[in-house]
């Protein structure tokens, strides 16, 4: 007789990490005993990150092995509590798994170890989400699901999948519908399957051998053309436990990367150009959150707080701060009012201001578009489509060297022409060399590097 109670039950799906029987498909680049070592190590992760969980809402942790007897798996992963897999593919596997989990519990949750951007939070996620929805399914982006959850047995659901392939996660859903089983997906993750997914497990991995969980909750990237002047500042700014510094340099000359990397920063290389540089740093970052940042600009000081905030709204796909500029008199101060307008009326904050959001959107997104001009109005675009545009009430505080070099007036003028020529298609390169040629002053233009937009004028 099954009886309901307010229990939870996280089931981890493992293999015991024996050689030549643990993540097969790797062995061609790890060897038998590299992939069998890997297996262990994503496996601890996962089962450190299910303690977390446990630590915060009680939930009750329990590995669900095969490939091995129990005295290997224990040897491996220390004293909990345990359950052999029942016999079968991997569907009838999870389908008598879930009767026994759901036999004593309101709900309960299957997760597997290859997917090592699954975090507390997730998880935590995954269970409310049961509260109010049949079925939660977390998708891989390989087609697959990385973790899936039922509040009742649910017959049927696994019969003759198609396991391996592409079409796991749209079949799943398909046959929920029919089931009439309401569901609900948590965001897209990458797992490690093949040897072409190792990066997404070094993106994750901690250098220690203890495995010590370091990844991040918000990932700061900053595309740096010879910011040398500016760059110090900027990262002292930002540095704090639980957030990652990515610099992006476009081939820096006067130093920007070694100062970068001497008080903090991950430094990586890409081509110049902000948009190319952004999505550089974003492919390397680890954190759930992100934070696209000017070498030139400083975030307001509770901006992580700030961040964490407004991102916790489901609702809101993008994030920006108000500008402010580092420039006395009243023409910056007309600025500043100018662009509040404009994102009041219009919700269109410019990349000056600081985006933010989710990891899983910008990957939804694309990313930037890689144009020389107009990269940040193309993202606000696109994520309007998702969600809402926030700008909030703290500003950011940039540097008026492009005000103070082309003049407040001229400046004013040029970028909302460069606007207008965007939404009528001309071409952002073509914008950029115009925008170039006259926001420098005199009649005869210097050869420059502009750092706001990662290209040299003349």
């Amino acid at each position: 007789m099954r009886f309901e109670t307010d229990r939870e039950r996280l089931a981890v799906f493992a293999r015991s990490p024996e050689p030549g029987r643990a993540k097969t498909r790797l062995i061609p680049a790890l060897g038998a005993e590299g992939a069998a070592r890997l297996h262990a190590e994503m496996t601890i992760r996962t089962l450190r990150t299910a303690d977390k969980l446990a630590s915060r809402r009680g939930t009750a942790i329990e590995v669900w092995f095969t490939g091995g007897d129990l005295e290997r798996v224990q040897e491996a992963f220390g004293d909990r509590s345990y359950h052999p897999q029942p016999e079968g593919d991997l569907g009838a596997r999870m389908a008598g798994a879930f009767d026994s989990l759901l036999a004593d519990s309101r709900s309960a949750v299957i997760i597997g170890t290859d997917c090592p951007g699954l975090d507390a939070t997730i998880l935590a996620a995954a269970f409310d989400a049961l509260r109010h929805h049949d079925l939660v399914l977390g998708p891989a982006t390989d087609g697959g699901y990385y973790l899936i959850g039922l509040r009742t047995p649910a017959p049927g659901l696994f019969d003759q999948m198609p396991w391996g392939t592409a079409h796991v996660l749209g079949e799943t859903r398909s046959r929920a519908e029919r089931l009439g089983l309401t569901t609900h997906l948590l965001p897209p993750l990458d797992d490690v399957d093949e040897p072409g997914d190792l990066a997404v497990w070094e993106r994750f991995c901690c250098a220690d051998s203890d495995l010590a969980d370091a990844v991040p909750e918000l990932s700061i990237v900053i595309p740096a053309l010879n910011e040398a002047g500016a760059i110090r500042m900027t990262i002292d700014a930002i540095l704090d436990p639980d957030v990652e510094v990515i610099v992006v340099d476009g081939g820096s000359v006067d130093g920007t990367r070694e100062i970068a990397a001497a008080v903090g920063a991950r430094v990586i290389d890409a081509p110049p150009g902000r948009g190319p540089q952004q999505n550089a740093g974003a492919a390397q970052a680890r954190g759930r959150l992100l934070l696209f940042l000017h070498a030139d600009t400083l975030p307001p000081v509770y901006y992580l707080d700030i961040v964490r905030q407004t991102l916790a709204d489901p609702t809101v796909a993008l994030g920006a701060f108000r500008l402010g500029i580092d420039r006395p008199g009243l023409g910056p101060r007309a600025v500043e009012l100018g662009v509040r307008i404009r994102c009041a009326l219009r919700k269109m904050p410019y990349g000056d201001q600081a985006f933010f959001m989710r990891a899983e959107t910008f990957r939804r997104l694309g990313g930037f578009a890689e144009i020389p001009l107009m990269e940040d109005v193309d993202l606000v675009r696109r994520a309007r489509n998702v969600g809402r545009i926030k700008v909030v009430r703290e500003s950011v505080v940039t540097s008026g060297r492009r005000w103070v070099s082309a003049g407040v007036l001229r400046m004013t003028l040029i970028n909302p022409i460069c606007l207008a020529a965007f939404q009528l298609g001309v071409a952002p390169a073509r914008i950029a060399k115009w925008r170039d040629a006259v926001s420098i002053r005199g009649n005869k233009p210097k050869p420059t590097i502009d750092s706001k937009t990662s290209k040299v004028g003349d």
